[in-house]
């Protein structure tokens, strides 16, 4: 014999849902954010996980610059890859801080992260650690051609992601 289900779910209530947005700079990931927190409120189990990535510093690119220093010539300067860093930090924390004042605006508590790496991977990676229920990645609406080459963040958390994938798009 089946266990009886929760009251909840017998008055036919939603079961809170464990929901974590992805925000980068972009518009497309605070208008999801604001989408999320306007349509689907009355599921969301607080706090609201909102997930930012930095991207690995482009080494390769600054040693590129530094192509046919004399051996023995860093390659790169430390205090340069120090700022680079830097630089990145106080952009996470920006993005956050927006998404921060954006939940507390619709009165919704929210719980942050900040990763570092590949940001499609690292949102698939966070999803799983975090098991969450949902997970809510704005779209650029780029064009086959940029997808190509740029390759699309959210294409790749609905192909690689444990648990199902909400993209909201931005409508023009």
């Amino acid at each position: 014999m089946a266990s009886p289900a929760p009251a909840q779910l017998q008055r036919g209530e939603p079961k809170p849902q464990k929901v974590m947005v992805a925000v980068d700079e972009s518009e497309c990931s605070h208008y999801a954010l604001e989408w999320a927190l306007r349509s689907l409120a009355p599921v969301i189990a607080p706090p609201l996980l909102v997930l930012t990535v930095q991207p690995l510093l482009p080494i390769g690119y600054v040693s590129a610059a530094s192509f046919g220093a004399p051996l023995g010539v860093p390659v790169v300067a430390p205090e340069l890859i120090k700022s680079m860093q830097e630089r990145q930090q106080q952009l996470s924390k920006a993005l956050i801080d927006k998404a921060k004042e954006i939940c507390a605006q619709h009165g919704v508590s929210v719980e942050t992260m900040i990763e570092v790496g590949d940001p499609k991977e690292m949102i698939c990676e966070a999803a799983e650690k975090s098991k969450v229920d949902l997970l809510i990645v704005g779209s650029h609406s780029r064009g086959p051609v940029q997808r190509l080459f740029l390759g699309s963040v959210s294409n790749y958390c609905m192909h690689h992601s444990k648990c199902p994938v909400l993209v909201v798009k931005k409508q023009d």
